[in-house]
């Protein structure tokens, strides 16, 4: 049964999806088809609206607590006020207005909350500005690439209602822990500290007030941050998924040059896409990462005072949220990239297949059951066991050519150019590890 689409202006989209396994196909049951598809694939879901039980709910939700709605002009006007006053206002009023008595002067936390204080914004305003631009070119769905999903199998759409899931997941682990440390952090500090604002006298409700304002910033400021991390995680999972649904091709008993070439040809479209709309984000956060802990580094070493959770606890907790948020972006990168590249020794193997069953020789024609429990969706193989038929082999020059073709198109994520595989990952720890060496050089030289 072949795929029927009925689209119109002002109806939605009427999709049925099919799943076929191999050489064989199986009718859906339609009579408990919308108890068995995920709603994200209903057709009913089709577009772009937010409804109670819809699986992007949860961005849509977190993208207006966080007051980055900006579908309408009252939405612009409330998240840029807001970004303006918690990533900008709150900090100044707080490294400005806390004093400390001179009893704590010896532990005095200034210089650190100050340091934490700057790349928090830094990063905000970096991921803020990301994100205004994303939603005022495209929506959520066309971000996360969901327009063109019906096109894909069934695995990868259900695969991807997973991964949706998955991704407040990373974002819960990174922020929940850093958020009571943070608040445990604050409340040292405002029970000790004293808020000094000009004809205004100190009192418990005052501080209480900035405290409030002050972990409300650091919430928003962090958010952000992440979320944009965790889209570009997201939108990295969803091309891995592909390159699986691309695999199960080349495993198919109709494998087809023209297919595969189509299929590749989409997904090396969406990585380039994805490249380009998250490369200014990639690259402003190494730099600000990088000043930030090489800075932190240099002031902790040249400091005489004694270094403890009360002058310090604010510094340790910017530098875990800044790491936990640039790994995850890399480690998806890197993961795609591994997996794009990875495509020309599947292609190959099937090439040398696939040739080997049109000679007659039996060597390829079976399918090793015993491989089947190294076949885990999680492994970064990418080893496949083919199902040939050599009656309807493919030709030999077309075979090559697509396998020419995958050889000089196996990049994944890029920057300007330069493609995020382990090589440059290595290089960029080199790098970072050389300026950490030479801080240190400079520091015990004038010592």
């Amino acid at each position: 049964m072949n795929p029927s689409t009925t689209t119109s202006p002002d109806a939605n989209i009427d999709v049925n999806f099919e799943f076929t396994s191999g050489c064989h196909s199986d009718e859906p049951n339609h009579s408990n088809y919308n108890t068995t598809v995920p709603l994200l694939l209903q057709p009913s879901y089709a577009r772009s609206k937010s409804l109670i039980s819809d699986e992007l709910r949860n961005f849509r939700m977190s993208l207006k607590w966080s007051a980055l709605d900006h579908s309408s002009c009252f939405g612009k006007f409330i998240s840029y006020f807001t970004f303006i006053f918690f990533a900008i206002l709150v900090p100044l009023i707080a490294c400005f207005s806390v004093k400390f008595p001179a009893s704590a002067i010896v532990d005095d936390p200034i210089s650190f909350n100050k340091l934490a204080q700057l790349p928090e914004s830094g990063l905000a305003l970096i991921a803020f500005f990301t994100l205004s631009g994303f939603f005022s070119r495209y929506g959520l769905r066309q971000l996360l690439f969901l327009e063109g999903l019906k096109d894909d199998s069934s695995e990868v759409q259900r695969g991807y209602t997973r991964e949706l899931d998955k991704a407040f997941r990373y974002l819960a682990c990174i922020l929940l822990p850093s958020f009571f440390v943070e608040l445990a952090h604050k409340i040292i500090v405002f029970t000790t500290a004293k808020i000094s604002f000009p004809y205004v006298s100190s009192s418990v409700t005052l501080n209480a007030i900035v405290f409030v304002l002050v972990l409300a910033s650091w919430v928003y400021r962090t958010g952000v941050f992440l979320l944009v991390c965790v889209l570009f995680r997201l939108t990295c999972e969803l091309q891995i998924l592909r390159f699986e649904g691309l695999h199960k091709i080349f495993e198919g008993c109709d494998s087809d040059c023209d297919a595969i070439f189509k299929e590749h040809g989409r997904i090396k479209k969406q990585l380039w896409v994805t490249s380009h709309r998250y490369r200014f984000f990639i690259i402003a956060c190494v730099v600000t990462i990088t000043v930030s802990q090489l800075g932190a580094l240099l002031l902790a070493l040249k400091s005489k005072t004694e270094k403890t959770f009360f002058n310090s606890g604010a510094l340790v907790v910017c530098s875990a949220v800044q790491l936990s948020g640039f790994l995850l972006c890399l480690h998806g990168a890197a993961r795609i990239t591994h997996r794009a590249q990875g495509i020309v020794s599947v292609a190959t193997r099937w090439h040398m297949g696939v040739t080997c069953a049109s000679s007659g020789s039996d060597q390829w024609k079976g399918h090793s059951p015993e491989a089947d429990k190294y076949n885990d969706s999680d492994s970064e193989s990418s080893d496949i066991f083919l199902t040939i038929s050599p009656h309807e082999p493919s030709l030999f020059q077309t075979r090559q050519a697509l396998v020419t073709y995958l050889e000089h198109n196996n990049g994944g994520i890029t920057l300007y150019g330069f493609t995020i595989d382990r090589g440059l990952l290595h290089t960029l720890f080199a790098f970072e590890f050389s300026l950490v060496l030479w801080i240190l050089s400079k520091v015990i030289s004038f010592s």
